[in-house]
């Protein structure tokens, strides 16, 4: 009875640390794409994602758009990314993968989507409807994703505890995805 919750372009100043916060007190997992940019301006928030016993995985460099970039250029992001971040989970950013790289990706890489889109990115989307929109849709195995970013902080951030208990309320536990290092 597990679900996976997923925070993508992480790790940022202070939300990660709340996020964390907020997992730690519901005895929660959860998996974190990071953004290597991030990553590298923000080491010690990316260890403590791992110290704390979150799985990692990479969500390309600089966070382009993968759809209408050439293969090298996107899969050239991805790699520098992977020097900083060292797992085989990938998650394309947008959920727009570059086709001409798939295959490629798909070698070295478990491509991670998702079923339950919280929908905090989405200005329109209040705390309310944000939480209905992944304790209504979420069913066993589902992965749901939110973001760990300055825009969406705010709504991301008050409504994590009530996602989590919605969640658990409904028999399930919280889990990271597992990841193998790359090297």
């Amino acid at each position: 009875p597990f679900v996976y919750l997923t925070f993508d372009d992480g790790p940022t100043d202070v939300v990660t640390e709340k996020i964390l916060s907020t997992l730690k007190e519901y005895n929660a997992k959860a998996t974190f794409f990071c953004v290597g940019n991030n990553v590298q301006n923000l080491p010690n928030e990316y260890q403590k994602i791992i110290d704390q016993g979150h799985s990692v995985g990479n969500h390309t460099m600089t966070h382009p758009m993968g759809w209408g970039k050439s293969k090298k250029m996107y899969l050239k992001d991805i790699k520098k990314a992977e020097e900083l971040i060292n797992s085989n989970l990938f998650r394309p950013p947008y959920g727009k993968i570059n086709f001409k790289s798939n295959k490629t990706l798909q070698k070295r890489f478990k491509i991670i989507m998702w079923d339950v889109v919280g929908g905090d990115f989405d200005p329109n989307c209040s705390k309310k409807q944000l939480i209905d929109n992944i304790i209504n849709n979420v069913e066993k195995g589902s992965i749901i994703v939110l973001h760990d970013n300055q825009s969406v902080k705010n709504k991301t951030l008050d409504a994590l505890p009530l996602i989590i208990e919605g969640i658990q309320k409904k028999g399930f536990q919280l889990k990271a995805i597992p990841f193998t290092p790359l090297r």
